[in-house]
């Protein structure tokens, strides 16, 4: 089955699962979404989702985070992976985003030039808060896209080509949650048998199925 057509009917499966996109982490706008993206790395959602809370109440604009110790702010921070770096990326992001006189500009340079924001981060804030298609890359969508042969996985750039390449772009901003939505639910990192998965089971190659097998 040649890539266009797996992605055809795996976008199909993925419409008729998930036809509702809620963006997994809370938020109001686009300054507070950029910084639950970036809290993310290497966290999980959920973790983001309980610390945030307390973060905004302190500090939900450039201008009230600028204003706080990077103390202050890892203290709220402090069970989130890398606190201590994110707090200062949290601070001097803000004070950029003062600095432009503009607030968040959906642009792809500006939001890549942020304290603490790659362009995964960038990606889902175009996405998600302006509406701009993009196709964010996270852990789970770069392991579903090497499994289900949509990319050869060598890295996130390639992966993030072969995906736009497959999917036409008006699906992208939802396609993406839609991945991670299915990798959590169906399709684990490990101990996953890729035989009994709804799409594994006749996306993946036969070489693959046995190479997880063996892990």
């Amino acid at each position: 089955m040649k890539r266009m057509e797996k992605a055809e009917r795996i976008g199909k499966m993925l419409d008729e699962l998930y036809p509702e996109t809620p963006v997994p982490l809370d938020h109001s706008d686009p300054y507070t979404l950029l910084v639950a993206v970036m809290l993310s790395a290497q966290t999980t959602d959920k973790k983001v989702n309980e610390v945030t809370p307390a973060l905004f109440s302190a500090a939900s604009t450039p201008e009230e985070m600028a204003k706080l110790e990077i103390t202050e702010i890892q203290e709220i921070i402090r069970e989130i992976g890398l606190a201590p770096t994110k707090a200062k990326n949290l601070r001097r992001m803000a004070e950029q985003i003062i600095d432009s006189g503009h607030g968040i500009i959906p642009e792809w340079e500006f939001l890549e030039s942020l304290a603490g924001v790659g362009h995964k981060t960038a990606s889902v804030v175009m996405a998600q808060a302006f509406d701009i298609p993009a196709f964010p890359v996270d852990t789970h969508i770069h392991r579903l896209a090497a499994r289900w042969g949509l990319s050869n996985g060598s890295n996130v750039e390639r992966t993030e080509r072969d995906l736009k390449a497959v999917f036409p772009r008006e699906t992208w901003n939802s396609r993406h949650l839609q991945i991670i939505f299915f990798g959590r639910e169906y399709c684990p990192a490990r101990n996953h048998d890729l035989t009994q998965c709804p799409i594994c089971s006749w996306a993946a190659t036969k070489k693959r199925i046995a190479e997880e097998r063996r892990r």
